[in-house]
């Protein structure tokens, strides 16, 4: 049997492991609604992301603040995890080529709509 000490320490790291999962979450959706645009990846992506942007925002803001303690689970905190969400989801964008991808059917649908325009001058001028 396991005893009072090993449980106890099992038990908070089942509810940090909780409480980073939950805020990932949180953060993770938060950087997807401020980034316009389509989304890629599902919940599991948004959650990485956001567990991922969490230790890049908190970790950036404590190294050039110095002797500062930022826990995630505050506001200051949770700003900084969403703005380390939101740039890793900018370069994943990126690098994924989604920012181009969305410009290119905003040409082709301009195309077709320019060639359905000539089609319908040829059919009214044989009228």
């Amino acid at each position: 049997m396991l005893d009072e000490h090993t449980t106890k320490m099992m038990q908070e790291a089942v509810n940090e492991m909780l409480v980073w999962v939950g805020f990932g979450t949180l953060v993770g959706l938060a950087a997807k609604a401020i980034m316009p645009g389509k989304d890629p990846g599902g919940a599991v992506s948004t959650l990485l992301m956001g567990i991922g942007g969490s230790v890049v925002g908190c970790g950036t803001l404590m190294f050039f603040w110095d002797g500062a303690k930022v826990t995630p689970i505050s506001t200051f905190g949770f700003l900084a995890a969403t703005g380390g969400a939101f740039i890793l989801l900018f370069f994943y964008r990126l690098l994924s080529g989604s920012f181009f991808a969305e410009s290119e059917d905003g040409e082709r649908w301009l195309h077709r709509r320019r060639r359905r325009r000539r089609a319908r001058r040829l059919v009214d001028e044989t009228y």
